[in-house]
């Protein structure tokens, strides 16, 4: 199963209430021991500790330094479960904090709430304890910690600060409890300790540079005698923060991601601090491609002639959170593929290889199997489909742009749908319950026929479809009981595609996604959900919307090759979903749903490289749709990320209506409208947050929606939460849509007497 798994159902026993606190300790210390002991036995000298989370890391800094928001009652002490759990996901009586998306991955992480009054204390020893832990197991660590300056560019201003409150004024006050915790580390034994300071890889402003220098200087005297490390990761760390970074006050060592930053490279050959460790990310963290041992060793030498043998450390480009545990759960993955491959067991044995051939001990073996690998994937014939990049080719030159405008064809959709205003409807996937799990199960395990499996899926279907009736949601989904993931589902039936059985990789908290492998070129050899859509179309009069997962978001949800530019692989998925899309609507299929949530996560880090990514990911969108009639409605959803500086091309995107993330981000999406934008599609913010189990009421979202109303026109708004619904329980979702339609038909008997 692996420990991303084994930690998600640990978290939901104890979130249900069916196991114990020290049930879910027992748990976690078991991982966390296993890791440590898997690392230690590969040969790794560095190995890491406090990089374990029940949740996400931010949140762990957040308790750490006791910046608990006011309205979760906390009184002080150390901080435990309750706190830190209504934090992540809110209560009966308040709602979570933000969560957004860490960089450009599909990690969340909870945004910090911060202001002049919060009263920082040391409140989480969880650093020190796991350092404690990992010792007691003969395991010396190097623990980790989230960067000061990090920490508070990541953070937001609490609700009641001036939104222009300088976070970065706050740093007086949390270095004080780093000290604390530096000291505490260097009592145990600690030798070595890392900041995380991924930040340094954006675009940051001179103060905000400077913040490093004074952080650093002040915590000199706490770090004396430690070996300190700052690490940064997924991209190029630009010549100004290179400066400052390398320049820091008592730092032994730095790291750069060199597969994502290429250009970095050329700095420390221009002059890297002597006397300084440098930790060389040659090995991906964030793909699940095989390393090329010749490639990076020639890399690794080239550097050591640089920095010295002695101060080189071979090391991965980022945390390996990001990728699948270990292939040796793969027992039915392909072999060819299998070969091309290589999980967080097999880079960290990368890692050790590639350390002891600049030692003088290559493994002669290993790195001539490497290259045998590397061979085959770049001449297999599974990878290349002329017929595929033929098609890709020939989208040069068009921009793919409906022909009639979008106010024109909501005109035309109206007269067909007849919907009131202040639609409603969800995003698409509702509770998976036990039941549904145990049935896709066995079907996969071929327990139960094709014949039983349908009839289970369509009872579900039309349970979904009765609920919806009686709740009197306009436009309705099927709730996809059919998959188990958005991405996965799509990548199983398209060609190019390769998919593992424990591949799992953490979200947040409990929310673990097993991403598929994008190996070759991809194409839709059939329809992949017309069946269903026009099954529970069937079942009902309301428009029905077909659901689909946009080629950009299957693209950032993937583990994507990287032998060709991600663009072109972009392009072969947007013309197999146009090819459903076109299905769905000669099949009948009115109103179809393409979701690019992930639109925003794949945004590089740098500014300078949005406008190239931005134009490909959005012309790929427009490329699914532009086939279609006036009177189909081509819907989007995005959720979970800052969408405020690219909301023109939110709007280049050219879609009828898009639904949005909006509730659990203090509703930050709206302050674009009142700032002047004009939005001339339909639009569906987000009335209620989906990640937690509180229920608002008909009176809050109400509020939520005159808030809407107050900055977009009546005739363009839609009422629908957050996001889909399925990690949450039908005994939550039912009052809480119920007080969601409750909520528009209020709103539009108040607009009715006004007029």
């Amino acid at each position: 199963m692996g420990p991303k798994r084994e930690l998600k159902f640990a978290l939901e026993s104890f979130w249900d209430g069916k196991s114990s606190a020290e049930d879910l300790e027992k748990v976690a210390a078991d991982l966390r021991a296993s890791i440590w002991k898997q690392m230690s036995g590969a040969g790794i000298k560095y190995i890491p500790s406090n990089t374990f989370s029940y949740y996400d890391q931010m949140l762990d800094t957040t308790a750490m330094l006791g910046a608990v928001p006011p309205r979760y009652n906390w009184t002080g002490g150390e901080i435990g479960f309750s706190t830190y759990f209504s934090m992540a996901r809110g209560n009966a009586s308040v709602p979570a904090m933000e969560m957004t998306k860490w960089f450009d991955t599909n990690y969340h992480f909870i945004v910090p709430e911060l202001g002049p009054d919060v009263n920082f204390s040391y409140a989480s020893h969880k650093a020190v304890n796991e350092y404690n832990e990992a010792k007691s197991l003969g395991v010396d660590t190097v623990p980790v910690l989230i960067g000061p300056v990090t920490y508070l560019l990541l953070s937001k201003p609490a609700k009641g600060v001036e939104k222009t409150f300088p976070l970065l004024s706050l740093l007086d006050k949390i270095l004080p409890i780093y000290k604390e915790v530096i000291a505490e580390l260097k009592a145990a034994g600690a030798s070595w300790i890392q900041f995380d300071e991924p930040t340094l890889v954006l675009d940051l402003e001179s103060h905000q540079l400077e913040a490093f220098t004074k952080a650093y200087a002040e915590l000199e005297s706490s770090l004396s005698g430690l070996n300190v490390l700052i690490e940064t990761y997924f991209a190029d760390v630009p010549a100004a923060a290179f400066k400052t970074l390398t320049s820091l006050s008592g730092v032994s060592g730095f790291g750069f991601d060199l597969v994502r930053g290429g250009q970095t490279l050329d700095l420390i050959k221009g002059g890297f601090p002597s006397g300084k460790y440098l930790f060389a990310g040659v090995v991906d963290g964030r793909n699940i491609w095989a390393n090329d041992l010749e490639a990076s060793l020639t890399i690794l030498q080239s550097l050591e002639g640089i920095v010295g043998k002695d101060k080189l450390v071979v090391s991965t480009s980022c945390s390996l959170l990001h990728t699948a545990v270990d292939l040796i759960n793969e027992p039915k993955l392909d072999q060819e593929i299998k070969s091309w491959l290589a999980f967080a067991a097999q880079k960290v044995v990368e890692v050790n290889a590639l350390a002891k051939a600049l030692a003088g001990e290559k493994d002669e073996a290993f790195f001539s199997a490497n290259a045998a690998a590397q061979a085959s994937r770049k001449s297999s014939p599974r990878v290349t489909n002329e017929a595929v990049q033929k098609a890709a080719a020939a989208l040069k030159g068009s921009d793919h742009r409906r022909a009639t405008n979008v106010s024109a064809r909501l005109d035309a959709q109206q007269k067909k749908l007849n919907l009131p205003i202040l639609p409603t409807t969800t995003i698409g996937s509702f509770p998976q319950t036990i039941e549904l799990r145990r049935v896709r199960r066995e079907y996969k395990a071929k327990k139960i026929s094709e014949e039983e499996y349908i009839k289970a899926i369509k009872e579900e279907i039309n349970k979904v479809v009765k609920l919806q009736e009686e709740l009197d949601i306009d436009v309705l989904v099927h709730g996809e009981p059919e998959r188990n993931d958005m991405v996965e589902y799509f990548g199983e039936q398209l060609s190019g595609f390769a998919f593992t059985a424990n591949g799992w990789v953490q979200s947040y908290g409990s929310r673990c996604v097993k991403p598929p492998i994008i190996y070759g070129d991809v194409s839709r050899p059939k329809p992949m959900t017309v069946f269903w859509s026009t099954a529970a179309q069937s079942m009902t009069k309301r428009p029905m919307k077909g659901m689909l997962t946009g080629p950009v978001t299957i693209l950032n949800w993937s583990f994507v090759r990287n032998d060709q530019p991600r663009f072109e692989t972009c392009y072969q998925i947007a013309l197999a979903i146009k090819d459903e899309v076109e299905d769905l609507e000669k099949a009948g299929i009115t109103v179809i749903q393409i979701d690019e949530a992930a639109l925003r996560e794949g945004l590089p880090l740098r500014k300078a490289e949005h406008a190239f990514y931005l134009d490909w990911a959005v012309h790929s969108f427009r490329i699914t749709n532009v086939g279609v009639e006036d009177t189909t409605q081509i819907h989007t959803h995005m959720c979970y990320s800052n969408f405020n500086d690219i909301i023109h091309s939110i709007i280049n995107m050219d879609a009828d209506v898009i639904t949005i993330e909006n509730s659990r981000s203090d509703e930050k999406l709206l302050s674009v409208f009142r700032e002047g934008v004009k939005y001339g599609a339909g639009i569906g913010p987000g009335v209620y947050d989906i990640h937690s189990p509180r229920i608002p009421s008909t009176e809050e979202i109400a509020d939520r929606i005159n808030k809407m109303l107050a900055v977009l026109e009546t005739n363009i708004l839609w009422v629908n939460p957050d996001c889909g619904l399925k990690t949450r329980k039908y005994t939550e979702v039912k009052p809480a849509l119920e007080n969601m339609v409750s909520a528009a038909k209020l709103l539009r008997t108040q607009l009715a007497s006004a007029k």
